[in-house]
């Protein structure tokens, strides 16, 4: 074998050790943050409270029933706080990079912030869903996502956005505006989705794991290494909150983690592939927007006995695990289906 041959090979191999090392490096870490969590979660009792609200408007009747049981025993939140704090120790002490990790990076520790703040106002809070006001948490995640948006076409350069049989289209400043729009629906679909033992956790981990894929053919070596980062710390929260769940991500770990999927798709080129890899949170969003229009449109009636569409199921009498390993069957199909996409567009 040619000597050029053999060096780019060694060279594959060491960056392919680094990218899995940092996913090993980030769920041994969390395993030990854990620990440092669940004792400050229960002394200071940061109990999840069951929200009496419905996604689609109303009382939430059909979820309390549901999860009367489980809503007996106090349950935490705001583990996410030890899936962004294991991210950020790795990636910035060995992998931060200002054209590929920076950003990412960024807003997820910015929407992390948010999204524990309106767990300790979940926390602490007497009403409805006890948490911020639905308003004000959308202009406070606006607000992340076009600062990131104009970083991304400021510092970035970035102008064009990349679909298969147009190929690059230019659109400018209108990036920012594309980046908003991907960023803030891929944070309130992955919260949305976030609604039974695992299920969060087992998806994100497949999407993410779709993306240290996509990440590695282009290139971009040190967000695949990001990826997998969060991989890790994804593994190590699921072991944990599989059912019976020991614990909560909240909004900290929902928003963060959906923010930071949003922005690498931006980073990738792939808008088009996301809403395949996550066709689960577009289908979970979208039953709780056919439900909202239902009940306005058709005087109260709805299309889903309840929604997001994982509670519909458990109405219909699916055990809890059972529709949490489902979702996840489908969420390894879309994440192989998106990558067939992604591959089919990137060599046509």
């Amino acid at each position: 074998m040619p000597v050029v041959g053999s060096l780019h090979i060694i060279i594959l191999d060491s960056t392919l050790i680094h990218i899995l090392a940092l996913g090993s490096l980030s769920f041994l870490l969390s395993m030990i943050l854990t620990p440092v969590y669940t004792t400050a979660a229960y002394r200071w009792q940061w109990w999840k409270r069951p929200r009496v609200e419905s996604w689609n408007g109303g009382a939430a009747t059909v979820y309390s029933e549901l999860h009367a049981e489980k809503h007996k025993r106090n349950i935490p939140t705001m583990a996410g706080i030890v899936l962004v704090l294991s991210v950020a120790l790795v990636t910035l002490t060995i992998n931060l990079q200002r054209s590929q990790t920076w950003l990412p990076l960024a807003g997820m520790v910015a929407a992390g912030f948010i999204g524990l703040v309106d767990d300790l106002i979940n926390i602490r809070g007497t009403n409805g869903i006890a948490g911020m006001r639905a308003k004000t948490k959308f202009l406070l995640y606006s607000i992340v996502a076009l600062i990131g948006g104009w970083w991304f076409y400021s510092k970035l350069g970035v102008t064009h956005i990349y679909l298969p049989g147009f190929h690059e289209i230019y659109i400018g400043v209108f990036v920012v505006l594309l980046f908003w729009l991907v960023v803030v629906a891929t944070a309130n679909s992955v919260n949305i989705t976030d609604g039974l033992d695992g299920l969060a956790g087992g998806l994100l981990t497949t999407s993410f794991t779709v993306y240290a894929i996509i990440c590695a053919v282009e290139g971009k070596y040190a967000l695949a290494a990001l990826c997998m980062t969060i991989v890790g710390a994804l593994l190590s929260y699921t072991w944990f909150n599989i059912f019976p769940a020991r614990f909560f991500m909240g909004d900290v770990g929902a928003f963060a983690l959906g923010t930071a999927l949003g922005i690498i798709a931006m980073q990738t080129n792939t808008v088009y592939v996301l809403p395949i890899v996550g066709a689960v949170y577009v289908i979970e969003t979208g039953s709780v927007i056919i439900n909202r229009l239902s009940r306005k449109l058709r005087n109260g009636k709805r299309v889903f006995r309840t929604s997001p569409l994982h509670h519909h199921f458990e109405a219909l009498g699916w055990p809890e695990a059972k529709v949490t390993m489902r979702f996840w069957i489908l969420g390894q199909v879309a994440g192989i289906l998106g990558l067939i996409v992604f591959l089919i567009g990137k060599y046509q």
